[in-house]
């Protein structure tokens, strides 16, 4: 395969000029990645803390790491947990996503992350396709409701896996803080996803670096775009699988409605919108499972969104494709 440009992982530009409005930067490390956080205003508000206490609250609610965690205690079968905001947030917008991608995108699809060696929980050796349909039982976001704070399930085994939009979750609720203290100009970044609101030091929008997806573990960048109150997420394969002992690479985009853990002809997806960011981390970890086909056919009809896609085509070369209402400019 030939070398090839797009996106894999969204990197900031930093820019060292000042205006009268201070530029004030936070940076630090959550639910496993890095964040880095840009902002501009005169506050005396000690944003750290606020944020540590956030990221806290999420983690509490939200994480299949930690085993005292309200999905935690969700997955191991106790009825009784009481669901928090936080929660119910993120089981609404997953599913509302899960039903617009018919399926693509599924929060239960947990008992499969873990069987393929992608989650917290034991892995499955020699996982074969008959084992992989017992699984599939388990799977299905129609299986589940949430009902006055109690999440009920229809198979005990059930088990949710909010991470392919909790990255992305935790970015909106940490530029909601700022909100709340009327800071209007902000770029939160968490692992690569971002949602960017007003301008930067510059007076003007924000402008974010796109990463070429290089092979060797260099970085180099392709292009740039500005950010006009908006956020992107990126979904991709290129750097997170697993290899077998037979020497075949397992994905960790999981398909949901095959249980299989292989690629599709997408290699990356980033998704940009003026929504929430949990909504675009959604959109692309389900155009993944989609494949390039079938999400072209999905953006066509969700103008809404703009996209950046890389692909295999038919030879085996790498292509990329964006979507019409995308502008790009090169470095």
């Amino acid at each position: 395969m030939r070398k090839y440009v797009g996106i894999l992982v969204v990197l900031l530009l930093i820019s060292c000029n000042k205006t009268e409005d201070t530029l004030k930067v936070i940076k630090g490390n959550a639910i496993g990645t890095t964040f880095s956080i840009r902002y501009l205003g005169g506050s005396s508000v000690d944003f750290e803390f606020k944020i540590d206490s956030l990221i806290k609250a999420i983690n509490k609610s939200t994480s299949t790491y930690i085993p005292t965690s309200d999905i935690s205690k969700i997955n191991n079968g106790d009825t009784t947990v009481v669901v928090d905001a936080y929660f119910e947030e993120v089981f609404a917008k997953s599913e509302k996503i899960y039903k617009e991608t018919n399926g693509d995108f599924d929060p239960t699809i947990g008992v499969l992350v873990n069987a393929w060696g992608f989650g917290p929980g034991d892995k499955i050796e020699d996982l074969d396709s008959l084992k992989i349909k017992e699984l599939l039982k388990f799977v299905g976001f129609e299986k589940v409701a949430l009902k006055d704070q109690k999440v009920i399930k229809q198979y005990p085994e059930i088990y949710f896996d909010f991470n392919a939009i909790g990255k992305g979750f935790l970015v909106d609720v940490v530029g909601r803080l700022f909100e709340q203290y009327n800071i209007q100009n902000y770029l939160v970044e968490i692992g690569g996803e971002i949602r960017a609101r007003g301008v930067n030091e510059k007076n003007s929008a924000w402008r974010i670096a796109i990463e070429n997806p290089n092979f060797d573990g260099t970085r180099s960048f392709a292009s740039t775009l500005q950010l006009h109150n908006e956020s992107i997420a990126t979904s991709g394969n290129y750097r997170k699988y697993r290899t077998a002992k037979d020497g075949k690479k397992y994905v960790h985009t999981i398909n949901a409605k095959t249980g299989f853990a292989t690629e599709s002809n997408l290699l990356s997806a980033s998704v940009i919108s003026k929504s929430d960011c949990a909504d675009v981390d959604g959109y692309a970890t389900a155009f993944m499972a989609m494949g390039l086909e079938k999400t072209q056919s999905f953006l066509q009809n969700h103008a809404e969104l703009k996209a950046f896609l890389i692909y295999v085509d038919a030879n085996g070369d790498i292509k990329t494709y964006a979507s019409p209402n995308l502008e790009m400019k090169a470095i």
